[in-house]
């Protein structure tokens, strides 16, 4: 980058967000169809300029919400990842095939290490099937990106190759990922630099980056990544993914924002929606965010030192570089009761980011209502749990009517329990090693499975002995897991809501399992 170069003529960077794809492929964050619908829509309406919206040859499923996707966006780039078979790419063609801005994103691997041991392939091999691949895909949609599969870690020379050979066949986007998470910020600058310069067709083609975190340094690779001539970034609300995930979209976009003194780029993010996508992502996959998480997180406009405090009084920039509204947080903290009306709910809740339908506002408030007749203060976080737990139950075929658990020293706990399924309404009383036990013993004897109960965790969403519960679950079956959280100021009562939440979640997956199946 040139210091001399004029911050008001900022270059435009690409957002590339792979939240519905890489995203999902976080182990538990799994989506349902509607869930998927509801992400892409917001962010078609926040400015992400291309959506990935998942891998269509992965399952009949994932085809189904790509092809959704790219049939109701209005303003994006709809893409699909396919690998370098004709199956993939042909199948991936076909789910972007009524977008208004199809793409197609294939990818190959390229380091030694993935060539030899994943690919079982020598270099010229590979080669061919970059050339073949980036062809079949250019025959069925014009733009189209290719993606060195593991490319921090590849040799100069046969990345250079790989990239003259893509851009000839017609790759429009070149996609040099730091697969693994291995780079730092100097080396993958520098890593763009070369290849941009060594490549003869290098001006054909837009470059991409996209960093996994397992560093720690995500966003930082992606912007030197920027620095050294890429124009997209690839990333992901809350920075969701495999292993430590990916770049965080809020970081990135908000580094580029508030620092735009030192970096000459621009995005097309309604950064005001940052918050509210944050809030839906972390909704529909049960993944909360960690409060201390940067942008988005529950303390980042939050203040508690007396030092802090008092500067923050005298002038809001001596703590804090940019201003919440910027983000979609509002200034104002007002304290809720049982008091508090409707007016005063509904403003709340847009300051948090939630803009709901008239019916799921009353649902919302009757449930506010009957929370604040229990606790003295109802805080944001006891808010935003209500909200966010209804948003992830919204589809569920079973729910939790009502629940009665007789616990102590003397034994044995028992929990009765009763279930909506499907509208009916189910009964059963169950014994346990504990009131936790019993409970989840009685949704067993209800809805009979094999899952298998990897995580339940417990924290109290405010301080405070009358604090709600917040409940995360986890369960596996067949090699698939899912979460599920849940709140109430009953931990009994959040702990059944919770597991009976990922119990959902397995269910519908079985049940697009055995639709493929059938068809």
């Amino acid at each position: 980058m040139s210091a001399s170069k004029s911050v008001n003529s900022k270059d435009r960077v690409v957002i590339f967000d792979t939240t519905l794809r890489d995203g999902e492929q976080c182990p538990g964050a799994t989506m349902t169809l509607e869930e998927k619908l509801q992400v892409a829509d917001l962010l078609d309406e926040m400015g992400v300029d291309i959506i990935e919206a998942g891998f269509p040859i992965a399952s009949n499923g994932d085809f189904e919400a790509v092809s959704m996707i790219a049939s109701r966006v209005k303003n994006a780039v709809v893409a699909g990842l396919a690998r370098a078979g004709v199956k993939d790419i042909e199948r991936a063609g076909e789910a972007v095939r009524k977008a208004r801005r199809p793409r197609i994103h294939t990818f190959l691997s390229t380091s030694p290490v993935h060539m030899k041991y994943k690919l079982q392939k020598e270099p010229d091999e590979v080669l061919e099937m970059v050339i073949a691949s980036v062809t079949r895909a250019r025959n069925l949609v014009a733009d189209v990106e290719w993606s060195a599969e593991d490319g921090t870690r590849t040799e100069h020379d046969f990345l250079c190759r790989c990239v003259e050979a893509a851009i000839k066949a017609g790759a429009t986007t070149i996609n040099i990922p730091d697969t693994v998470g291995y780079t730092a910020p100097d080396e993958y600058r520098a890593l763009f630099r070369m290849v941009r310069e060594r490549v003869p067709n290098a001006d054909k083609a837009v470059f991409s980056v996209h960093c996994h975190n397992d560093l720690g340094m995500a966003v930082a690779n992606s912007v030197a990544g920027l620095e050294g001539g890429a124009r997209q970034i690839e990333c992901t609300i809350n920075g969701i993914g495999e292993r430590a995930g990916n770049a965080a979209l809020e970081e990135v976009v908000m580094a580029l924002k508030v620092r735009g003194d030192i970096f000459p780029f621009e995005t097309g993010i309604r950064s005001e929606m940052l918050t509210r996508a944050s809030k839906l992502v972390s909704a529909v996959t049960s993944f909360p965010v960690q409060y201390n998480k940067a942008i988005v997180g529950r303390n980042a406009f939050a203040h508690e030192s007396g030092i802090h405090q008092d500067g923050m009084l005298k002038h809001t920039q001596t703590y804090e570089i940019m201003t919440p509204e910027t983000v979609g947080v509002a200034k104002t903290s007002l304290v809720m009761g049982k008091h508090s009306g409707r007016n005063a709910f509904r403003d709340k809740l847009k300051g948090l980011g939630y803009e709901l339908s008239d019916n799921e506002f009353e649902d919302a408030f009757n449930r506010f209502k009957a929370l604040a007749d229990q606790k003295k203060h109802v805080y944001d976080e006891d808010i935003e749990a209500l909200v966010d737990e209804k948003i992830a139950t919204a589809t569920d075929r079973m729910k939790v009517l009502s629940l009665l658990v007789v616990a102590g020293t003397l034994g044995p706990q028992v929990a009765t329990l009763t279930l909506e399924i499907d509208g009916v309404h189910k009964t059963v009383q169950s014994q346990g090693n504990g009131p936790v036990d019993a409970c989840f013993n009685a949704i067993k004897a209800i809805v009979p499975h094999e899952a298998m109960l990897e995580l339940y965790q417990v924290h109290a969403v405010t301080e405070g002995t009358d604090a709600q519960a917040e409940v995360s679950v986890r369960l596996a079956e067949a090699g698939k897991a899912v979460t599920a959280k849940a709140a109430h100021p009953d931990t009994l009562v959040a702990s059944a809501k919770a597991y009976l939440g990922a119990l959902n979640k397995l269910m519908q997956k079985r049940d697009r399992l055995h639709a493929t199946a059938a068809e």
